[in-house]
């Protein structure tokens, strides 16, 4: 052992985890770290990225400048690490691959959230559309240009499978037909099995997105006066927790009430995964990853009780929430930035920084389409709203 080696010992995973002994590698040969595990240096190479600091002022549902205390991109990823942690941690997964997939899981993401995403979809019709997963794949793997070696974060095969796969399967087995060209373009180099289900760790990410997102947006609708608590009455998930609390504290100021009841509806949902994930465990009886990625379907999730309760909370802040007239307002606006950014640089590519318009030079047009597809997804908020002032405004002509 050289004086700069440190032994690290091997966590007691289950047999059906990622072992960072049997990762399956990256595009591009490396050295194995010296004191961390492969994931581990997955994990932090997505911490130290530029799109994962950018995540800071991109909206969740308000725009960032609402309010302080209003969840961002940044903030709900920490918060789905967190619970995705803890229910890998009870079911014996690696905690590290689980981590750095919940914290890149919405790098694809563009400025304003779903309206800033359907606009660019929009946009890009022409040009095989956007969407935001394959958009992920793409930031990791190709636009963080921050090594010498290669473009992209150069990340595990296993965490780049569970980036492009922890919704499931996405396609038949070499049926791309329909499949975005970010997951085809990348697979045709390094072959992500797309047909199989991603491991446990992928699954566990992605139903802490799920129970990230609708407590936390129970919570920053209350705080933002958009939705009340009477209103939830109908959402028996939420309702069962609002007369507990009550039974417990008694009458609570908003703040003090939406936070208990939350951390109830978080905690709950978490025993119900583990408990659920560990009777089909049970039935599937997996002695590796692989029995995992063939099972034919998930094999982490809710009940089917929970899942109706999952549901009926979806349709709940869907209707009286998202598409409330504010946020309406937020969206329409949002929207008509993004589409007046995209036509504007893709018939003036002049307009865009010189390291941009130098990369569209020569290019054909789906491809310079892409190229500002790229440029604007990795937008903030604040940049994209700034970018359009300096355009559009012609009042000034500040640059």
């Amino acid at each position: 052992m050289s004086d700069f080696e440190i032994f690290i010992p091997t966590p007691q995973f289950a047999p059906y985890a990622l072992f960072p002994e049997h990762n399956r590698g990256c595009l591009h040969d490396e050295k194995s770290p010296n004191n961390r595990s492969v994931y581990q240096r997955d994990r932090d190479r997505i911490i130290h990225s530029g799109a994962f600091r950018r995540l800071k002022h991109k909206t969740q549902v308000f725009v960032h400048h609402v309010g302080d205390y209003y969840r961002t991109r940044l903030t709900h990823s920490i918060e789905v690490a967190q619970i995705a942690r803890s229910i890998s941690r009870t079911l014996g997964l690696n905690e590290d691959v689980t981590e750095a997939l919940a914290l890149a899981h919405d790098f694809g993401h563009p400025p304003f959230g779903h309206a800033g995403e359907e606009a660019l979809d929009a946009a890009m019709k022409p040009y095989n559309g956007f969407d935001h997963n394959a958009q992920s794949l793409r930031v990791v793997t190709k636009l963080e240009n921050r090594y010498a070696g290669f473009s992209g974060l150069n990340l595990t095969w296993d965490t780049l499978e569970g980036l492009a796969k922890h919704n499931g399967p996405l396609c038949k087995e070499d049926k791309f037909s329909g499949l975005h060209v970010n997951f085809t373009e990348y697979n045709d180099t390094h072959n992500l099995e797309l047909h199989t289900y991603a491991s446990a760790e992928a699954q566990v990410a992605a139903i802490a997105d799920d129970i990230a997102y609708n407590s936390h947006d129970v919570a920053d609708g209350v705080r933002a006066g958009i939705i009340s608590f009477e209103q939830l009455e109908e959402v028996p998930l939420v309702h069962a927790n609002v007369l507990r609390v009550k039974e417990l504290h008694g009458k609570l100021d908003t703040s003090r009430e939406q936070h208990e009841v939350t951390r109830r509806i978080i905690g709950q949902m978490i025993n119900d995964v583990i408990i659920n994930s560990q009777h089909n465990l049970k039935r599937l009886q997996p002695t590796s990853v692989s029995d995992i990625r063939n099972a034919g379907k998930m094999t982490i999730g809710f009940s089917v009780e929970m899942k109706n309760h999952d549901k009926t909370l979806k349709n709940f802040l869907m209707k009286n929430m998202y598409r409330h007239y504010k946020v309406n307002r937020m969206s329409s606006k949002a929207r008509r930035v993004v589409n007046k950014l995209f036509t504007l640089y893709l018939n003036e590519p002049d307009c865009l920084p010189t390291d941009w318009r130098q990369a569209i030079e020569g290019k054909e047009e789906i491809e310079r389409a892409r190229l500002v597809a790229d440029f604007i997804a990795g937008m903030t908020d604040r940049f994209a709203l700034l970018e359009h002032k300096r355009l559009f405004d012609t009042s000034t002509f500040e640059l």
